[in-house]
């Protein structure tokens, strides 16, 4: 990109993110992180019916926050819901819900019902919408947020993030019981404070308080900025066991099993605005990561 173009861009992110919140990048007391939760019985899987998954669903409810809303997927500081992994219609990006359903389908079969900045105290709320409108399929990713604060002391107590996973589920249930899930795994912070620190822009944005928890002071690699990306990374694991264990005791719930976690988002797949939200590109590879999942024997 050229210099003079870059400095522009940097102005203007400078200027509307100081103004407003980072819609997208939004715990326990503590630098150090929440204790550990005392030990529960590890569930047991309830298979999924086969045959519930063999039919491809007629309809599709997305729910979470800005990564599902496509924030700075297209402009700056905006949501971009053409562009969503999840019921976007840009063919470019192939949705999920372009997958499952086809082209020209879509309208009156699928609701993006995500809110950009959601953390998971907002699902159940979302979860209760979603199941007014009788899908075949929600999708959930939700969960960054949580841990996504200016600090470590910010982040949501896992047994509090538990509490309303279980609830939103709950909700879904009493007017959509026979509904499919699909649950995508908290995004790996630390892989992508790795992936953006040696690049100058990145951190320019990120100085402006994108994810201070995991992004702040990106080029320090001293002892308590480490225990402070430590934090946030075992928050993050603790996240998507949650997400991992409750989806279990949910016959017609599927947990990614970590892809999106996994998953190496370099820099082409993330938004040029704030290196932190995906792209089009990362959010063609949401797509199809799902798609796989949902479709797997």
């Amino acid at each position: 990109m050229p210099h003079g173009r870059r400095r522009i861009r940097t102005a203007v992110v400078g200027a509307l993110l100081t103004a407003a919140a980072l819609a997208g990048c939004a715990g326990s007391p503590g630098p150090g992180g929440e204790a550990a939760a005392p030990a529960r019985p590890k569930p047991t899987a309830t298979p999924t019916p086969a045959s519930a998954w063999a039919v491809p669903p007629a309809s599709v409810a997305a729910v979470g926050d800005s990564v599902t809303r496509a924030f700075d997927a297209c402009a700056l500081l905006a949501d971009c819901p053409e562009a969503s992994w999840a019921t976007g219609t840009d063919p470019a990006v192939n949705s999920l819900a372009l997958r499952l359903l086809g082209p020209g389908k879509l309208a009156g079969n699928s609701w993006n019902l995500a809110q950009s900045g959601a953390r998971m105290a907002a699902l159940p709320a979302q979860m209760a919408r979603a199941a007014a409108e009788r899908p075949g399929l929600v999708t959930v990713m939700i969960g960054a947020n949580d841990a996504c604060r200016p600090t470590p002391a910010g982040m949501t107590p896992v047994a509090d993030f538990r509490r309303s996973f279980e609830t939103a589920l709950a909700r879904l249930r009493k007017d959509a019981p026979k509904a499919r899930v699909y649950v995508a795994s908290v995004p790996d912070l630390r892989r992508l404070w790795d992936t953006g620190r040696a690049e100058p822009p990145a951190r320019r944005v990120w100085e402006l308080g994108v994810c201070g928890s995991m992004l702040a002071d990106p080029e320090d690699l001293g002892a308590a900025a480490e225990e402070r990306r430590a934090s946030v990374a075992g928050r993050v694991a603790a996240y998507n066991r949650v997400l991992g264990e409750v989806c279990a005791r949910d016959a017609l719930c599927r947990y990614d099993g970590g892809a999106v976690f996994g998953f190496r988002f370099d820099a082409s797949l993330l938004s040029a605005w704030d290196w932190f939200h995906p792209s089009r590109e990362g959010q063609a590879r949401l797509a199809e990561l799902a798609y796989r999942r949902i479709t797997a024997e």
